[in-house]
């Protein structure tokens, strides 16, 4: 890696965390723009797997017959976002760092990533992931008792309209806050930083919650922000996520370097 990309740290071994403004936060985002129309190519690419991703899950739920499940798995689903953008994390490096784009080296370097901490760091996203999935069946039991549903439109119907579901609605709500809270600070900053040079993952998630506490306001903007480009872009059947995903990935690595001295 070129010298600019090298990570200042402090006596004690970890990097050194900036303190930034919303300012900063819209530049990120019109840098994760300016990526995305210099390399298409790789944001529509990574995107799409991601998009396949959701298919596969929905379709997945269809053959097991678990359509109430939809709901919660397509909410929890772009918590897997972080370490699908690796690629696209490199992408903005080498753009920045005057490097060539090169798929193969760029898949090449995704791949060595299971014998580096980010493998590790996938452990710890699939298991809030599951975490997730799994308080909602646990929700679902408490509220609901263990009702099924036949079809998504009656699950909606039933949390809509009756006090078990909106006592269902609001708990699960508070509680997917908090996960979710969870897993934005361990890895908005610990994804880049992992790819980026060798720490050892606690680290790495330390110094990203470092980074959100620092800069709270922002970085709960900023994280507003992703869930709200998300959301919207999931209404199309996941569609959306072919744009949103590789621009919000561009955007989580300029913000890293604007965070990380």
């Amino acid at each position: 890696m070129t010298e600019d990309t090298q990570v200042a740290t402090r006596p004690g071994g970890l990097p050194q965390v900036n303190k930034i403004g919303f300012s900063d936060i819209g530049e990120a985002l019109g840098q994760g723009w300016h990526d995305f129309m210099r390399a298409p190519q790789y944001g529509l690419i990574f995107g799409g797997f991601y998009v396949l991703g959701g298919f596969a899950i929905l379709a997945a739920l269809a053959v097991y017959d678990m359509p109430w499940m939809i709901i919660p798995v397509a909410i929890g689903f772009p918590l897997l976002g972080p370490f699908i953008a690796v690629g696209l994390y490199d992408v903005s490096r080498r753009l920045h760092a005057g490097e060539p784009l090169k798929m193969g080296e760029i898949f090449g370097l995704m791949f060595r990533q299971k014998d580096r901490q980010l493998g590790w760091m996938a452990f710890v996203v699939l298991f809030i992931f599951w975490i997730w999935v799994y308080q909602v069946r646990l929700l679902l039991a408490l509220f609901l008792g263990f009702k099924s549903f036949s079809s998504v439109g009656m699950f909606l119907t039933v949390i809509t309209t009756t006090s078990e579901g909106l006592g269902f609605l609001a708990v699960g709500t508070l509680v997917g806050a908090g996960l979710s809270f969870v897993l934005f600070a361990s890895t908005v900053v610990a994804m880049p930083l992992l790819l980026e040079r060798e720490l050892d993952f606690v680290s790495a998630i330390i110094t990203s919650f470092k980074a959100v506490t620092k800069n709270f306001l922002p970085m709960i903007a900023f994280g507003a922000l992703i869930v709200l480009f998300t959301f919207v872009a999931m209404v199309p059947a996941f569609l959306g996520l072919v744009l949103a995903l590789p621009i919000l990935g561009h955007a989580t690595w300029h913000l890293y370097k604007k965070l990380v001295v």
